[in-house]
């Protein structure tokens, strides 16, 4: 055998080799990744209408509640079966000017996942319990349900407010309430006892939001579910962080040892859609491989704004029917320290991406550790491409996944599109 004829042979080897490697990962990234998703419509589910109004609480005024914006969807299944999803709805009525749009939650179901009809009015809407200077809460966002073991429905939802001592600036945080029949809630107030970033006037602001409990499926529903004696939430919108609770009400974050500050599971990545942060997005899914949790990653700032997306928005056909396929990856990051937050680090973006731009990724997680990340993709399994999904009040461009439900033997997923519509996608599942 020649020198030639042996560095060919060794090429092919190595080719094959490389290859092997390579349908191993991607065997590895489909025994576990839930997607990649596909939209059954080129049309939003949800969209904003000039006809509901109703009486606010706060002010007292009828208003048009829901006709600039509806996004945010959390979603469950109904006691009646239907597929129900709790939206956030901005509205742009006179009477909201002076003091800025107020965010509300608002209840649509639908008997085949695909058309919604819209409740007349807020299920839940901020309320004024100290009329002397401000409501308590500027508005209410990024609802997500699960189902708890009595049947009942747990929320978590983000809430904005004044935040004391301060001249304009707002605070967030998680809160949580309760329902049988997803109109009618009861709420509990804060998921954490104090907040869980520091003082009020340090870092809680911006942080404390983004709740999403550990589910696993029962009975065709997602049902939180205990590991270990707990209840665990992944939470956070800056880099994902865990909590843990006993009975789904009250929350205690998981710390860093070294540092006593709340432990980051999941941040950015340099060069990927994540580049800029990473937040939770639907409640998390217990399988056989571990802990699948779906995140809304946004693209570094430090991108190229004529960037396009994996998918040909040129090709609609393409662009509704096919998604690059996720290739699992070693998280090379260590879990458990505390990063610096990407607008400070200024990681290079996804040069695929607009800067600025949401995508939507999967991440496993080990149920013997919930916070020991083992891989996450590389590329997005759904990413803006539709007009209505890259046009809107979010102008760079957003697919922000907060809804999962099973529905007739495929994954439905609800997200909200450039902050300004409800869009859907699917997956079959295995």
């Amino acid at each position: 055998m020649t020198a030639i004829q042996k560095s060919r042979l060794l090429r092919l080897a190595a080719a094959a080799l490389t290859a092997g490697i390579l349908a191993v990962n991607a065997l590895h990234a489909q025994s576990w990744v839930i997607g990649p998703f596909v939209r059954p419509l080129d049309a939003p589910v949800i969209e904003p209408n000039r006809f509901y109004n109703f009486t606010d609480p706060v002010t007292q005024q009828k208003i048009l509640w829901d006709n600039l914006a509806t996004f945010d969807p959390g979603a469950a299944i109904a006691p009646d079966g239907e597929v129900a999803i709790l939206f956030r709805a901005e509205g742009s009525s006179a009477e909201n000017q002076p003091a800025g749009l107020t965010s509300r939650l608002a209840l649509a179901v639908s008997k085949d996942g695909l058309f919604f009809t819209v409740d007349g009015a807020p299920v839940l809407s901020p309320a004024n319990h100290s009329p002397q200077k401000h409501p308590t809460a500027n508005g209410l966002q990024s609802p997500r349900i699960v189902v708890a073991p009595d049947g009942g429905y747990v929320l978590t939802y983000t809430q904005s407010s004044p935040d004391p001592g301060t001249k304009g600036r707002v605070r967030y945080t998680i809160q949580v309430a309760t329902s049988k029949n997803l109109r009618d809630w009861i709420q509990h107030g804060p998921a954490f006892a104090a907040p869980a970033h520091g003082s009020p006037g340090n870092t809680a602001r911006g942080s404390e939001v983004q709740g999403a409990i550990l589910t696993r499926l029962h009975h065709e529903r997602l049902q939180a579910a205990k590991l270990h004696g707990k209840y665990w939430m992944y939470w956070g919108q800056k880099a994902i962080h865990l909590a843990t609770s006993t009975d789904l009400i009250h929350w205690t974050p998981v710390l860093d040892r070294r540092t006593g500050r709340p432990l980051t599971v999941l941040s950015a990545r340099a060069g990927h859609f994540d580049s800029g942060s990473a937040e939770a997005g639907p409640p998390p899914l217990l399988t056989r491989s571990g802990i699948v949790l779906i995140y809304n990653g946004q693209n570094s700032l430090r991108g190229t704004p004529s960037a396009k997306n994996f998918q040909d928005a040129a090709d609609p056909g393409r662009a509704a029917s096919e998604t690059r396929t996720p290739a699992a990856s070693k998280d090379k990051d260590p879990v458990g320290t505390t990063r610096q937050h990407p607008s400070e680090a200024k990681l290079p973006a996804d040069p695929t991406l607009p800067p600025g731009a949401y995508a939507v990724g999967e991440a496993l997680f080990s149920a013997a550790d919930p916070s020991r990340l083992l891989g996450r993709t590389d590329h997005p399994v759904l990413q803006p491409v539709w007009p209505y999904e890259r046009h809107g009040q979010y102008a760079p461009g957003a697919a922000i996944a907060e809804g999962l439900v099973s529905w007739q033997g495929q994954w439905l997923l609800y997200y909200g599109a450039a902050d300004s519509v409800i869009g859907v996608a699917r997956a079959t599942m295995r």
